[in-house]
């Protein structure tokens, strides 16, 4: 039984290798976090890589923008909700990352 346990760990790392399916780039958001976007996420909207995302979810399928230069009166951008098909994939993985996309 105890050759059992080090498989199951493998499955485990091996389902780390894809990002969230909710995460914002906002420090004050509870969907922050650092250690993950230090690794590089790569996020393609609607058959587009798109490098200006402040936040995503992949199951509810939309993405934060910023909207313009626009800052509410604390100084955050202010933002849009986009809505449409979302996949997220770790920069740092090299040529054929693994893709979380709502399948």
């Amino acid at each position: 039984m105890s050759e059992d346990t080090p498989e199951t760990a493998p499955a485990a790392s091996a389902g780390a290798d894809v990002p969230p399916d909710h995460l914002s780039v906002n420090p004050r958001s509870p969907f922050f976090d650092a250690e993950k976007l230090q690794r590089g996420v790569g996020i393609r909207f609607k058959d587009r890589v798109r490098t200006d995302i402040e936040e995503y979810s992949i199951s509810e399928g939309w993405v934060r923008v910023q909207a313009g230069k626009a800052v509410d009166r604390k100084g955050q951008p202010l933002t849009i909700k986009l809505t449409g098909p979302v996949e997220a994939w770790y920069e740092d993985l090299g040529e054929n990352p693994p893709v979380a996309k709502k399948g």
